[in-house]
């Protein structure tokens, strides 16, 4: 908290902001009542987590997500999710986590990012400069800047779609679940990871063994499920994709 604070007050005196100290405390007590309501039952958290043993890194949960966000171009730069590809074994995709009193929140200098009573992170973007202060403090990865605009992409679980998050209706591998609990998530992590050198090797002995048959097998599999949701997304949004 006291590193938080210095940062503050360096920002304060680059902006000519007055007394940071005011503000500060201002954005704590802000914060704390947050913090207060997800206590008290107000808001119920939950965020979209993925599971590393499932996801194959196809990207299709972002550009569900531009779709959904109706942004002008399919562009995955523009997704409130991010697929990262560490190894050919393992690959993830992150998003806000709607965090109690969170960091983002407070790590924001120009107050451009509020913290709604249902745990939703709202950007101002006539305050947003881009400065990147948010992503920085954010420990999951799960905010990221717009391509285009001066202004931050977060995550809100798809609010305004009864259907509900977009990402995990149409991941082909069922990677992406609702989940409440950072530990169960921390979990199915370690366990994919502690799989990959066994993964790898599998993979490895059918490639040396040339035993192509397996891999094609799986590669039909997952194209047969890929193909079943693209069809599906034509059919929710071939307008949009016509458009380009």
């Amino acid at each position: 908290m006291e590193g938080l604070r210095l940062g503050f007050k360096h920002v304060c005196s680059i902006f000519g902001m007055g007394n940071y100290k005011n503000k500060f405390h201002m954005r704590t007590l802000n914060s704390s009542l947050t913090e207060m309501l997800f206590m008290a039952g107000q808001a119920e958290r939950k965020f979209v987590a993925v599971d590393p043993a499932k996801c194959t890194g196809c990207s299709l949960c972002e550009y569900v997500c531009v779709l959904e966000k109706n942004e002008p171009l399919w562009n995955p730069l523009r997704s409130r999710i991010r697929v990262i590809r560490l190894t050919p074994a393992f690959n993830l995709a992150l998003t806000c986590r709607f965090c109690e009193n969170a960091s983002c929140v407070r790590a924001c200098s120009r107050n451009a990012l509020i913290q709604s009573e249902e745990g939703f992170i709202l950007v101002d973007e006539a305050k947003c400069d881009r400065c990147g202060w948010c992503i920085q403090a954010c420990p999951y990865g799960g905010i990221s800047l717009h391509p285009d605009k001066p202004s931050v992409l977060v995550c809100d679980l798809c609010k305004n779609n009864p259907e509900g998050p977009q990402c995990i209706q149409f991941c082909p591998e069922e990677a992406l679940e609702l989940v409440r609990e950072d530990d169960a998530v921390t979990k199915k992590w370690v366990l994919a990871m502690e799989k990959i050198p066994s993964n790898i090797e599998k993979l490895t002995n059918l490639v040396k063994r040339r035993e192509w048959s397996a891999l094609f097998e799986e590669a039909e599999d997952r194209a047969k499920r890929l193909s079943e949701k693209l069809e599906a997304i034509n059919k929710k949004w071939g307008y949009r994709l016509k458009q380009g």
